[in-house]
C-alpha cells in the first residue's frame, strides 16, 4: 500500500501529528517522542522558525497555515503563533539554522522503541 508511510500513518495523519507536535514543542520547549518522529518533527519545525525570523505578514500567514491554533481562557489570540514570532524568533535571530536538537534517552519500556528528547538549542 503506497499511501502508508514508514511509521504506519497515512500522509494526512502524519501531517496532523506533526502539526500537533510542533505546536506543543513551541509551547513547552521540549518533547519526548520516538526517534523517527523526532527526526520528522525536526525537519518540519526548522523552516517555521526561519519564517518567524523574517517576521512579515506573509510568513506569519504561512506559519498559521501549518500550526494548530491554541488559545487560552483569558484571550482568544493564538498563543503558539505569538510565542513563535516573539520569543523564539528573537532568540535565534543571529543563528542560521540548527534551532533544535535531539537527545537520545533510554528506550521505551513497553516496546523497546528508541526515544529522544527534542528541544530548542
Amino acid at each position: 500500500m503506497s499511501y502508508i508511510n514508514d511509521n504506519g500513518f497515512t500522509t494526512s495523519k502524519q501531517y496532523g501529528q506533526l502539526r500537533d507536535l510542533s505546536s506543543q514543542l513551541i509551547l513547552h520547549g521540549k518533547l519526548v517522542v520516538t526517534e523517527n518522529t523526532g527526526k520528522k518533527l525536526q525537519t518540519f519545525i526548522e523552516p517555521l522558525v526561519t519564517l518567524a525570523k523574517r517576521g512579515d505578514l506573509h510568513s506569519r500567514r504561512m506559519a498559521i497555515a501549518k500550526l494548530r491554533k491554541i488559545t487560552t481562557k483569558e484571550s482568544d489570540k493564538d498563543v503558539v503563533i505569538q510565542t513563535l514570532f516573539t520569543t523564539i524568533a528573537q532568540r535565534y535571530q543571529d543563528r542560521n539554522g540548527g534551532y533544535t536538537k535531539l537527545i537520545k534517552i533510554n528506550p521505551r519500556a513497553g516496546d523497546n522503541a528508541k526515544m529522544v528528547i527534542i528541544t530548542f538549542v
